[in-house]
């Protein structure tokens, strides 16, 4: 709870590592994720640096598993299941898999390119057949012509015989030429009017569509393909056809000078096609082999060189020593880790079988270090809603553990259904309850991996709606009537204050609590379902729910103002206790605390007899501005000169909070106690200057570092602007002051939310639900399950959906804004360890893995 609440004590650290060793102990570390390494090589170009060769051949064997990867998708291979985790491979190793990779890159690639070569021939010869069957009837005369089909008519002549072949044709003049083939049926309108305004005419062209898709060998997709035949005039015409046809990415095939060699061809063709049929089903057979046989080793190949390529980088950023013997890297680490950090640097020595083991060794620093939070499934969701504002501080208070509480019940006082709270608690349980399901883990859709990864939070929101719709009695916009209700309509009776004529003459008839026995008591718990019938619900439900968001944002406030006692004590400015954090609580507490006491004196205070005479508080609380107490009833006896008294003391705090923390430094600096260089080393004998700098590393690990409450040794040391300090305190008190205005106005946001979530569920009860149930016909069964679909989709899609996201920002905006920002400035540097399970893989980004 300690690390959660304020993170984990850091320090720097050296490691020398015996060059024989600082593979397997930089392999060691990349398992556990310990610690964050620091760049000595700031200087050196990245393609200069000592280990650039091996991290090119990993980066060659990420091409060749790349390629091995998507070839195994195409062939719709799964990869073995199960969590695999090989260690890094000694570079001994490296070349074998080189090699291996290498080895089944070519085998693959030729098996590859002959299957292609197989679907082009076949793909050839299967448009050939095609071409010829289409264009048996071109040259015929036919009654019946395709619907694609046309023919232009510059040689009439030809329409006289019943039967013209190609040998026929030639005795016209030996200079009539035939060209046939396929194009895409896309290409047929414009390559027809090429032809047409090329020629001038002298062509004749012939086109019918191709019944079935034939694949296209660049796309892999199946395209409508149009067999054509074009008769030419003279050899320069035939030259243009031929340039027309290629410009156009026509498949041109040979056009039969007979009938006879026609049914040759065709017959050869079906014996090809059968043959080629049977040696492309034996080599995908060979294929599928190949890539079976690879896609079990594949997956371990990729942890492996990922391994590899991030210990190679981390090697890069060590330095070498005088002697070039031993490899020296700075590392952040977690105090509480140095033993575990040890222990793997002896690991990773007596793996490699060195003779002189690497160690460990801390150093004092003034530098600010990274901050890390550990956290578990519970908590890493919460901890990332506040990382989204900013990662806190060095060593500076969390808002997390608060953030866990908080959120989802600010949430669920937006949202409060008890209905709409069970839909999303049970949700939520079932990806709790399936978290380990690698189907829901590792999914492409963003949305789906937001909702999952916040599965805890979305569980937390929908038991806390589930409270509060039992306090609001809200469920599907309808009350429960659990415990009875504490009014009675009998009472009113025998009090003969009703009569039945009063039943039969009045539409609304209202209940007096002052009656004896109309009012027994309060409901147990939440809101007497009796509201649910009375006119006035929202009159009453509105003022409630109103002065309820006040009172929470005023304690919310307040509990961030608190929290930020313990960045002031932690990093020893005592001083700011009394000039930064009293005169905020007062202020705070003064004006908005003292309307929350008048909110609970008021119910306290009076009852139903006295009700009418009950003052406004809002009237009250601008009085209290106006110092105009006088002009209404007291609220209670002396509280004209109590709302002075907290007014003045309010006023008087603006300047505190001014001008006292600048002034104070000011003096600190130039008074006659003048600190040195650190706060609290004047009164320590120091009898060397290494004493000093250990004692400046102590301060940096006990957390001397924060935007505003603590500094870095480089900035102690610079001289004391006052000008700067008076104008940062200033906007602080500035944006402070009037922020306790507007952020108390804020939380107003909690009454309006839960008031439209409340009529959005009426509105859609009232407008889909009663429809179906007001139905007294034998169809009113039929007619009420369409209807209860229709309910329940326009439930999940605007009261869970959309109302849900509108409330979870909103309760975002209220822990950003009003909350954190009282004590939490955010400015910190995330610690980011070296640690092969959070490295990110290409093949996870384009969907290979």
């Amino acid at each position: 709870m300690s690390s959660l609440l304020r993170g984990e004590e850091m320090c720097l650290a050296q490691l020398f590592l015996q060059s024989g060793s600082s593979y397997d102990c930089i392999s060691e570390l990349g398992e556990l994720g310990l610690v964050e390494f620091r760049d000595l090589n700031p200087s050196v170009n990245a393609f200069q640096r000592k280990h650039v060769n091996e991290i090119k051949k990993c980066e060659e064997m990420e091409r060749i598993l790349g390629y091995l990867l998507r070839e195994v998708k195409r062939a719709d291979i799964s990869l073995p299941e199960g969590d695999v985790n090989p260690v890094a491979p000694l570079p001994k190793h490296v070349m074998a898999i080189m090699e291996q990779l290498q080895r089944l890159e070519v085998e693959l690639g030729e098996v590859t390119r002959n299957k292609e070569k197989l679907q082009r021939n076949l793909l050839e010869l299967t448009e050939y057949t095609h071409m010829l069957r289409i264009s048996r009837n071109f040259v015929q005369k036919s009654s019946e012509r395709e619907p694609l089909q046309v023919q232009y008519e510059e040689f009439p002549f030809l329409e006289k015989d019943t039967m013209m072949d190609y040998s026929s044709m030639q005795r016209l003049g030996a200079r009539l030429g035939f060209i046939s083939g396929l194009v895409k049926r896309t290409k047929i309108g414009a390559f027809e009017r090429m032809l047409w305004r090329v020629c001038k005419g002298y062509t004749i062209l012939s086109y019918a569509e191709v019944d079935e898709y034939l694949d296209d060998p660049d796309t892999r997709e199946p395209t409508k393909s149009v067999v054509f035949l074009i008769s030419y005039w003279g050899d320069q015409i035939g030259q243009k056809v031929k340039k027309i046809c290629d410009c156009y990415h026509c498949h041109v095939y040979p056009y039969p000078s007979s009938n006879e060699e026609r049914n040759d061809v065709v017959e050869g063709l079906r014996t090809r096609i059968q043959d080629l049929h049977t040696v492309l089903h034996r080599t995908e057979d060979y294929l599928k082999q190949v890539l079976m046989k690879a896609s079990e080793s594949v997956y371990t190949w990729v942890l492996q060189v990922k391994k590899m390529k991030a210990i190679y980088y981390i090697l890069n950023l060590c330095s070498f020593d005088v002697t070039n013997k031993c490899l020296i890297a700075e590392v952040w680490c977690p105090v509480d880790d140095i033993p575990t950090l040890r222990r793997a640097l002896e690991e990773g020595s007596r793996k490699s079988g060195a003779t002189v083991p690497s160690f460990v060794n801390r150093i004092p620093t003034n530098d600010t270090p990274p901050t890390l939070i550990k956290t578990n499934k519970l908590t890493s969701g919460f901890q990332n809603i506040v990382d989204a504002y900013g990662v806190g501080s060095y060593r500076e208070v969390n808002p997390a553990p608060f953030t866990i509480i908080t959120f989802p019940f600010l949430f669920a006082v937006m949202f409060g259904d008890l209905g709409h709270g069970v839909i999303m608690a049970l949700f939520a349980l079932w990806m709790v309850l399936y978290e380990n399901n690698r189907k829901l883990k590792n999914t492409r859709n963003e949305i789906w991996n937001t909702f999952f990864e916040g599965r805890y939070i979305i569980l937390l929101m929908g038991l806390f709606s589930i409270y509060t719709g039992l306090i609001y009695n809200d469920c599907f916009s309808k009350s429960l009537n659990i415990f009875g209700s504490g009014w009675n309509v009998s009472a009113m009776f025998r009090a003969e204050v009703w009569k039945n004529g009063d039943i039969s003459g009045n539409r609304l008839l209202t209940l007096d609590p002052n009656v004896t026995g109309v009012f027994n008591g309060p409901y147990p718990l939440g809101i007497d379902p009796i509201w649910n019938l009375a006119t006035n619900r929202l009159t009453f439900l509105n003022s409630y729910k109103m002065k309820m968001s006040v009172i929470l944002g005023v304690i919310h406030m307040s509990f961030g103002v608190i929290l930020s006692t313990y960045n002031h004590l932690h990093f020893r400015k005592k001083h700011n206790l009394y000039l930064v954090f009293l005169p905020e609580l007062l202020f705070l507490l003064c004006l908005f605390g003292y309307l929350v006491f008048m909110i609970i004196y008021k119910w306290l205070v009076f009852t139903a007899k006295d009700s009418r005479h009950a003052p406004s508080i809002l009237i009250h609380f601008i009085n209290m501005f106006l110092m105009q107490g006088d002009a209404v009833q007291p609220l209670y006896p002396g509280q004209t000169g109590l709302q002075v008294f907290l007014v003045v003391i309010a006023v008087l705090s603006v300047p505190v909070l001014l001008l006292g923390k600048p002034v104070y430094l000011y003096w600190l600096r130039h008074g006659n106690h003048r600190p040195g260089l650190y706060r609290g080393y004047e009164r320590v004998r120091r009898n060397s200057e290494e004493e000093l700098y250990l004692m400046r590393a102590q301060d940096m690990e006990e957390g001397s570092s924060h935007s505003d409450l603590s500094t870095s040794g480089e900035r102690q040391t610079e001289e004391f602007d006052f000008a700067d300090e008076l104008l940062h305190q200033a906007i602080h008190t500035i944006e402070y002051c009037l922020g306790c205005v507007s952020n108390t106005a804020s939380y107003l946001r909690l009454w309006a939310l839960s008031l439209a979530h409340a009529q959005l569920s009426e509105v859609l009860w009232a407008m889909v639900m009663r429809v179906a149930l007001r139905m007294d016909t034998r169809l009113g069964v039929l007619f009420l399950v369409p209807v209860f679909g229709l309910f329940a989709v326009l439930t999940v899609t605007i009261l869970l959906v959309m109302e849900g996201l509108s409330a979870f920002l909103h309760a975002l905006r209220l822990h950003w804004v009003e909350f954190q920002n009282k004590f939490y400035s955010g400015t910190g540097v995330k610690f980011c360890p070296f640690a092969f399970s959070l490295l990110p893989s290409s093949f996870e980004q384009h969907g290979l893995l």
